[in-house]
């Protein structure tokens, strides 16, 4: 882990932002040497030159996300978001097949178990979501950290529950990976976009699935999931990759370049110290908020902090260049790795006035 002296520089020398930007729920920031990589890669098009190098990042991307997942990266797939990746997995359940899902989640998480139109998808409240697999309940598919309010499901009772009934298991890191550890193997699939906390530009999702694959077909499949792409473009692949690759979209080389770099700073930094940072602020952010006589969403250790009937003041506050978000009245704010005190105290400031 690094030092406070080495994290504080290491993110001063990365981040610049023109506001008091809380709003990493939405979109995290770019850091310096991920802009600068994004530019190389244009100017690598514009000029002509050979893209070796950002089919390299890739799978670099691969690597970098496998670690933090604590998986082997012959389980990642690189596709290009969390619907895409909830897909697959829908298709592979046989018709009348339970998937158990938390009420209010997420989307991209729900919605394609929702549009097979043959599944039994059943919704309960997040806090119940163990108690509620049952005999029969084929597959339970959760966000780790809710993006409306922050509240943390409980996986590790979701994963014992799941496993006394023989039903496996979905969880979506969007709004967990880059500060909440992560064990990725110890769910059947999971999947996150890197666009949030790991900092990097939009057009790239990863998929973990177990070495088997899990069942899952590769419905999405193009040339890039060959096992000899270049030898994969023209008639129906020959032959998939024998690794998670198979399930990989055509991949936005741009987007791949940047989170190369922005990964590598998650990893300089280590997950521990930006979970530490980032929820050491959202507590901060949580006393000045009681001593407001305000009340978030109960959601201990998240590093998003929702409160209910403030989010109408978000557009003054984007106004005074306090960048959070409105959901469904909420006011929703993010901390992350460059934020500091002083944008909790800016923050509360605002609201207190």
């Amino acid at each position: 882990m690094e030092t406070t002296e080495t994290f504080e520089s290491l993110v001063r020398a990365e981040f610049t932002p023109k506001s008091t930007y809380l709003n990493t729920a939405s979109n995290g920031l770019l850091p310096a040497r991920t802009v600068a990589a994004l530019h190389e890669a244009a100017v690598l098009r514009a000029e002509g030159r050979p893209l070796t190098s950002l089919y390299e990042d890739v799978e670099a991307c691969r690597a970098g996300y496998a670690r933090l997942a604590g998986v082997p990266a012959t389980r990642v797939a690189a596709g290009a978001s969390v619907a895409a990746h909830s897909g697959v997995i829908a298709a592979s359940l046989p018709a009348g097949a339970e998937v158990l899902t938390a009420e209010d989640d997420f989307t991209s998480v729900l919605n394609p178990f929702h549009v097979r139109g043959d599944l039994k998808v059943r919704a309960v409240p997040l806090e119940r979501l163990a108690e509620s697999v049952r005999p029969g309940t084929a597959l339970v598919a959760v966000s780790a950290a809710q993006s409306a309010d922050g509240r943390i499901a409980d996986l590790p009772a979701l994963r014992e529950a799941a496993r006394a009934h023989g039903a496996r298991t979905y969880v979506d890191f969007s709004q967990a990976a880059g500060w909440l550890p992560m064990d990725a193997d110890a769910y059947d699939f999971t999947a996150s976009v890197s666009f949030k906390w790991l900092l990097g530009p939009h057009g790239a999702a990863f998929l973990v699935v177990p070495e088997d694959f899990g069942g899952l077909t590769p419905v999405l499949a193009g040339w890039v999931a060959g096992e000899e792409p270049w030898d994969s473009c023209y008639g129906p692949v020959a032959e998939l990759a024998h690794s998670a690759r198979r399930f990989d979209l055509t991949h936005a080389l741009f987007t791949f370049a940047g989170l190369r770099r922005s990964l590598d700073l998650i990893e300089e930094l280590g997950v521990a110290a930006v979970h530490a940072h980032d929820v050491g602020l959202a507590d901060r952010f949580r006393a000045g908020l009681a001593a407001l006589g305000h009340e978030p969403v109960p959601a201990p250790g998240s590093a998003i902090v929702s409160v209910p009937g403030l989010g109408g003041r978000q557009p003054e506050l984007s106004r005074a260049g306090i960048e959070v978000s409105n959901r469904a009245g909420n006011l929703r704010a993010a901390f992350h790795l460059f934020n500091t005190p002083a944008d909790v105290d800016r923050l509360l400031d605002a609201l207190a006035g």
